[in-house]
This record gives structure tokens, sequence and C-alpha cells, in this order.
């Protein structure tokens, strides 16, 4: 009998996307348990700590299992380190990655081919759906720190996130002044 395949879905999610809730909706119809890792990429400043990305989102997760139960149970944790050694240490099967285009994909396979040699894990990719192609978290902090109307990126991701954008821009929030920034422009 075969075991349970438990997919992993790392990322910084800062913040969290409909995009990045896309691949997770997608992926409950094909494992048996996601976990949603939330961790640092430390080639970009974090604009939320991992808590609250991670509170962001259980709230939105929690509310794609509440409208579609009959799919997989989904998890939200914070880790740090090897995504591979978190993986390792849930028992999961895969890594699971959205692909949004060719750039991606580029970037993604290599991941993965090193992700295998390294910890025998493999990876599973999502095609981002169409809606979705060209959303990014960092469009989106670009689009917080320098839009008047956050009410614009209410294509791009959730309520709830737009509101905690609100809440940092307002509180004048370092990393979204950077960004806004001519010198934080050209860094």
């Amino acid at each position: 009998m075969p075991g349970r395949h438990v997919a992993i879905y790392p990322g910084s999610f800062d913040p969290i996307t409909f995009g990045h809730l896309d691949v997770i909706r997608r992926g409950r119809t094909l494992f048996d348990e996601i976990v949603v890792a939330v961790g640092n990429n430390p080639s970009k400043p974090q604009l939320f700590t991992a808590y609250e990305r991670a509170d962001m989102a259980r709230r939105l997760v929690d509310e794609l299992c509440e409208q579609e139960p009959e799919h997989a149970p989904v998890h939200v944790e914070v880790f740090t380190g090897l995504t591979v050694d978190f993986a390792v240490s849930r028992g999961a099967a895969v890594l699971l990655r959205g692909v949004r285009n060719l750039s991606d994909l580029q970037y993604e396979v290599q991941q993965a081919v090193t992700n295998r040699q390294v910890a025998d894990l493999e990876t599973v990719f999502i095609v981002a759906g169409q809606s979705f192609a060209y959303t990014s978290s960092t469009l989106i902090k670009q689009i917080a720190a320098m839009g008047e109307d956050l009410s614009a990126l209410s294509t791009m991701c959730p309520d709830l996130v737009i509101e905690r954008l609100r809440a940092k821009k307002a509180a004048g929030d370092p990393v979204l002044r950077n960004i806004a920034s001519p010198e934080g422009a050209e860094e």
C-alpha cells in the first residue's frame, strides 16, 4: 500500500498572493497533505515577519479549506534553514512549486535538480493560471510602496493582505520607504 503523499510548498510569501493560493488549491487535489512552509529569502528584505506571513497564509488557507473540505488538508509552518531539510523532517514526498513563466521554469528546474541530488526529493510544478502569470510579491510590494490607491491590488491579493499592506504603509515601514525612494530603486 503506498504511503501518504505529503507536499511541501515552500516560499517567503511576502506577501501571499492569489497565485500562491491557486497553487495550494490545485495542489490539494494532487496530494494527501500540503504543508505551506514559510521561510525567508536571504536575497530580499522581508516586509512582513515570518510569523505575520504565516498568520496571513493560515487565515487564507483555512478559508480555502472550509470552501473545499473534500480536498487534502493544508498546514502552515514557519521554518528556517534549508528547504530540503525541512521537507525531510516532515516526511514529504515532494516539493510543490508554482511556475509563472520561462524565467521561473529555468530557475525552478535548477533548484529541482539540486534538491533531488541533495535530498532525493522530487519537485512537482504547477503552471500558474493565466490571470496570475505576471503577479509577484515583489510587484505587489512596489505597488504598495509607490501607489496611492491600494485597492488596485484587489486582483492580485486578498483583502486581508491589502489591509496589512495599508497598515505597513501607514506606519512608514522602512522596506516600503526604501522601495519608494529613488535611492532604494538604485540598490
